[in-house]
């Protein structure tokens, strides 16, 4: 049911979105004088319509967006069409809806920042692993030592540790006291390093909430090749954050039935299967863990300052990290590039897996993406149209060749028209093959 009520919220996201990237260009268009002759939200056939003034205002039976469609279209001999407004105006209708979806993704990603979220809190944060050559690696730090303080400043959460670090200056040298897992604590000094990919101050650690310290031979952990070093992120989907919480999640499963666990192993997330061959959990993966003592969920939410200013952060890094992740797209291009069935699919696991306040999340990083996407200077998209423009804004309103920019938008059709059903093809088989996307 969840499900269903995820796809169905993904398909309303997605009509409002595309709905006001339309009535961006449909306003704009109408105050710069363009005639419109209809606005419609979805598209044919049609249900309902009404006529007010020029326009005619439709309901249309496919809920896949809106269109807005001027008079002369694309002919600049025809007065008040579009075609014949000069190439600033031009430029500017072409513009307005990614800008009305840029808007957008700030405000709904804002929204989603300021919401309160449920975070995992604990006397001290878990070392998983430390990265070579780094300064937790020179200062003596090992896989398993829980993070007690910083500078005398007790940690409880990720983030207390995060902003710490992130708020160090240059060459500063911070004091740690960790406990290692016979409970003796010790002290280390390091020096936190600026990444500059990652835009903040690193020790080189990964971090989470416990640690494989043991695996007995022919256990089911052995059968299933956990290892010592992993770490349990989660069983059968469900999060796992404490001896106690692993334990009511084993004990529901039944004697011979099949246990999925998520694991961090090194930087990877790895899946391992097992069959459940005890009645007690304590016996039934046969892995002695270590744990941070009294770790428990609490809430926590940010001011609305600071949620504006990470939703804004957000928009304006957003291309500098899509262009950082192409080395990514190469390498798994049937995950990162995707259509509106795979964007749901996605949005579906991302409120699986962090509950449906992370459709907003998601509805924000869409919006985002159809700006960037239309942005593109490639005909037909909004970013055709506004290249068209500019270069005939700087020409002093000298027209391009007509055959040559309908030459153009005839090949960028066919590449696109190409391109979306490769995508939405690859989408089907991922979601008939039962693949995802790993949330």
């Amino acid at each position: 049911m969840d499900i269903l009520i995820a796809i169905i919220l993904f398909i309303v996201a997605l009509f409002f979105i595309i709905s006001l990237h339309e009535l961006g260009h449909f306003i704009t268009a109408k105050r710069l004088g363009v005639e419109i002759e209809e606005f419609g939200f979805g598209f044919p056939p049609r249900l309902f319509s009404i006529k007010r003034g020029e326009t005619v205002y439709s309901l249309n039976a496919i809920p896949i967006g809106a269109f807005v469609r001027s008079v002369g279209e694309d002919d600049p001999t025809v007065p008040r069409s579009l075609a014949s407004k000069g190439p600033w105006s031009r430029l500017a209708i072409y513009a307005a809806g990614p800008l009305v979806n840029v808007f957008l993704a700030f405000i709904l990603l804002s929204t989603f920042f300021a919401l309160p979220i449920t975070v995992i809190a604990s006397n001290g944060v878990m070392v998983h692993s430390v990265m070579e050559n780094s300064a937790a690696e020179e200062a003596g730090i090992e896989a398993g030592d829980v993070i007690l303080e910083i500078d005398g400043v007790p940690i409880h959460k990720w983030g207390d540790m995060q902003n710490i670090i992130n708020s160090s200056k240059e060459e500063q040298e911070l004091t740690f006291r960790l406990q290692k897992s016979d409970s003796s604590t010790y002290q280390a000094k390091l020096e936190p390093q600026y990444n500059a990919e990652l835009g903040r101050r690193l020790i080189g650690v990964l971090l989470g909430w416990n640690i494989v310290n043991k695996v007995l031979e022919n256990s089911p952990a052995d059968k299933a090749d956990i290892i010592p070093g992993d770490t349990i992120l989660g069983i059968n989907g469900q999060a796992v954050y404490s001896k106690e919480g692993m334990s009511d999640i084993l004990n529901a499963v039944e004697k011979g039935q099949e246990i999925q666990v998520t694991l961090l192993r090194g930087e990877e997330t790895v899946t391992a299967s097992m069959v459940k061959e005890f009645d007690f959990a304590q016996q039934s993966m046969g892995a002695e863990l270590l744990w941070v003592n009294g770790t428990h969920m609490e809430k926590e939410r940010i001011t609305v300052g600071k949620a504006i200013h990470a939703g804004a952060s957000y928009v304006i890094h957003m291309p500098a990290m899509l262009i950082a992740s192409i080395p990514l797209i190469r390498e798994t291009p049937d995950k990162a590039l995707v259509g509106p069935i795979g964007a749901g699919q996605l949005t579906v696991e991302a409120v699986r897996a962090f509950g449906f306040s992370n459709l907003i999340f998601m509805a924000g990083i869409i919006s985002l993406g159809i700006a960037l996407f239309n942005f593109f200077p490639f005909p037909p998209l909004d970013g055709g149209g506004m290249l068209v423009a500019f270069i005939e804004g700087i020409k002093r309103g000298k027209r391009l060749s007509r055959h040559a920019v309908r030459l153009a938008q005839t090949i960028g059709t066919a590449i696109l028209v190409a391109l979306m059903i490769a995508i939405t093809l690859n989408d089907i088989l991922r979601l008939i093959g039962g693949g995802g996307f790993g949330l």
